[in-house]
């Protein structure tokens, strides 16, 4: 009888890289919302009922929530490992957009986004990365909670990018640590070595149950560049529309992982 699928093994992150990379791709976005007009800033999303201004105000907040965090009083207990962040998300989607709205509406983005900067030097880049904060899905590690605000920062760079047609930087390790954490994410929701899924040139994991390939090329392997995937993890754009565009190559009867996709809500 064949074994179960192991659970991947936890990626570890370099705590310094990961907030430079915070600080890094949060400059980036403050420098594109600092040169915007009016009529630019009431601009629609692909967000729902979201405009620049409520996306700017968004990527503040959700920068801020580390901050937050930390001034709060620390949980008792570890809930929420990193690599299921992704799937305790969903939940939250109504609390999120109605945050949004309120500051939005309470202050202009680019104090919000000043006020965050300053506030993640002053509070978080200080703080023990190992100290338990009370994140919105559970009680996560410190280190972990930044991780997942490089996801949030380059999905949301990603969406101004669109909403505004212009191109945005993407921070290298920002970009990379997104790529990765979404990866595993697949790899735990869909545990298996029976596909190799290529984002190259930051991830390579195997998932979905079947036979597991050992040596040689793989008889079943997915593979796409960094923001094609975070869109496709993201349910910024589906598996049909992508392969459509020849924006990610399929290989194998198994390589259809359109199943497991979106990750993040």
């Amino acid at each position: 009888m064949p074994s179960a699928p192991r659970k991947p093994r936890a990626r570890s992150y370099d705590p310094a890289k990961t907030r430079a990379a915070v600080l890094a791709q949060f400059r980036h976005v403050r420098e594109v919302v600092a040169g915007l007009t009016a009529e630019q800033l009431a601009l629609p999303t692909r967000l729902g009922d979201w405009t620049v201004r409520e996306l700017a105000a968004h990527i503040a907040s959700v920068t801020d929530n580390v901050s937050r965090s930390i001034e709060a009083p620390a949980p008792q207990k570890h809930e929420v490992a990193l690599v299921d962040w992704a799937f305790a998300t969903r939940a939250f989607a109504g609390k999120v957009d109605e945050a949004a709205h309120e500051a939005a509406a309470g202050a202009e983005p680019l104090e919000l986004l000043d006020r965050t900067a300053a506030r993640f030097t002053d509070i978080t880049l200080p703080a023990p990365g190992d100290r338990l904060v009370a994140a919105r899905v559970g009680a996560m590690r410190l280190d972990d909670l930044i991780v997942t605000r490089c996801v949030e920062l380059i999905v949301h760079t990603d969406d101004l990018a669109a909403a505004l047609g212009t191109e945005i930087p993407y921070d290298r390790q920002a970009l990379a640590t997104c790529v990765r954490l979404l990866a595993d994410g697949l790899a735990t929701k869909a545990p298996g070595g029976s596909v190799e899924v290529r984002i190259p040139p930051f991830a390579v994991v195997q998932c979905v149950a079947g036979p597991k390939h050992t040596r040689g090329t793989p008889p079943n392997v997915v593979e796409t560049d960094p923001l094609t995937w975070v869109r496709l993890a993201t349910g910024r754009t589906d598996w049909a529309t992508a392969l459509d565009r020849a924006a990610v190559s399929a290989s194998g009867e198994r390589a259809d992982i359109s199943a497991q996709l979106p990750l993040l809500g």
